[in-house]
C-alpha cells in the first residue's frame, strides 16, 4: 500500500512500539493520528513525527472506558473523511507476578477491557469510514500468549492472575480478527492480527519484571508490513508470528467460540445484533 497522503490512526502510540510504527508512517508520507492518553508524551510524538517532514495529530483518550473510545472514534470522524488504515496497538500488559485485578470503568476486567473490548468498539464505530476508503486495512497487534477463553467466567472473577487475563485478551482480538474477515469479504477492507515480537524493549514488558530480548524496531517492522505490504493486498483473517504466516489457539478457529464472543461483545458494548448487521453490510 501506498502511504502518501493516506490517513492512518494507531492507538496506543506515544510509548514504545506504537510510537516507532507511528513515526515511521508519518516518514512514509502518512497523516497519523497519534492516539494515548497522555498529552506531554502525545504531543512529544506528534512534534517528532512533524520534525521529520511528516503529518500528526494527537487525540487523548483512555480506552479503559467505552464513552472514551466512542469520543475518539467521533473525533477521528470530525477530523477527516477517510480512515485507510486503523492499527489496534494500545494494550496493558500482565502487570507482573503481584498484579491484582482491576476492573474498567464499565466494570468489566481490566485487561479483557482494553486489550480487546476497547479494540471491539473502535473499530465497529469506524467501520464506515474505513469501507468509504478501501482499499483499507486494519491490524490488530495480538500476542503468541494466547488462553481459550472461558465463557462461563470471562471476567475472570475466580483464578484471577495477570498472566492468564492478558493472553485470554490477546486471544479474543484474534478471534475477533477472524470473525470479522469474513463479514467484510467484498468490502475492500482487510483484518490480520499478529504476534510483533516477543518481550519487546517495552515499558510493558519491564513492568511485568521481564528482561526484554526483541527490540521495539523489529516489532514495527511486523506491525508495519501488514500495515502497507503489497504482499498483503487483499488477504484477510490472518494471524502473524512476526512477519511470518502462523497458526493461532485452536478456539480461534471454532466457529461457535467467535459467534459467542461476538454476541458477548456486541452485548458489553451496547451494541444490538440489528446495528452489527448494518455496520458490516
Amino acid at each position: 500500500m501506498e502511504l502518501k497522503d493516506k490517513t492512518v490512526l494507531v492507538t496506543g502510540s506515544t510509548d514504545g512500539v506504537g510510537r516507532v510504527v507511528a513515526e515511521r508512517l508519518g516518514a512514509a508520507g502518512a497523516r497519523v493520528l497519534v492516539h494515548g492518553r497522555d498529552e506531554g508524551r502525545g504531543k512529544a510524538t506528534v512534534a517528532a513525527i512533524v520534525a521529520k517532514g511528516g503529518k500528526a495529530e494527537f487525540l487523548a483518550a483512555d480506552l479503559a472506558s467505552l464513552a472514551e473510545v466512542r469520543r475518539i472514534a467521533e473525533a477521528v470522524r470530525a477530523r477527516t473523511d477517510r480512515l485507510d488504515v486503523l492499527i489496534n496497538n494500545a494494550g496493558v500488559g500482565t502487570g507482573g507476578q503481584g498484579a491484582r485485578r482491576q476492573v474498567s470503568a464499565d466494570g468489566y476486567e481490566m485487561r479483557f477491557a482494553v486489550n480487546y473490548l476497547a479494540g471491539f468498539l473502535l473499530t465497529s464505530e469506524l467501520l464506515p469510514l474505513l469501507k468509504a476508503s478501501a482499499p483499507a486495512r486494519i491490524v490488530n497487534v495480538a500476542s503468541a500468549g494466547q488462553q481459550a477463553i472461558d465463557f462461563d467466567d470471562v471476567m475472570l472473577t475466580h483464578g484471577y492472575s495477570g498472566v492468564r487475563a492478558y493472553c485470554q485478551s490477546k486471544l479474543a482480538q484474534i478471534l475477533f480478527t477472524i470473525d470479522l474477515a469474513e463479514q467484510l469479504e467484498g468490502s475492500g477492507v482487510t483484518v490480520n492480527a499478529l504476534h510483533p515480537a516477543s518481550y519487546m524493549d517495552t515499558t510493558m514488558v519491564r513492568q511485568a519484571g521481564v528482561t526484554p530480548w526483541s527490540s521495539v524496531e523489529t516489532g514495527a517492522d511486523a506491525i508495519v508490513n501488514l500495515a502497507a505490504s503489497p504482499a498483503l493486498e487483499g488477504r484477510s483473517g490472518l494471524y502473524f508470528d512476526g512477519q511470518r504466516e502462523s497458526r493461532a489457539d485452536a478456539q480461534a478457529y471454532d466457529e461457535k467460540a467467535r459467534r459467542r464472543l461476538r454476541d458477548l461483545s456486541l452485548d458489553l458494548t451496547g451494541q444490538s445484533s440489528t446495528t452489527s448487521r448494518k455496520q458490516h453490510s
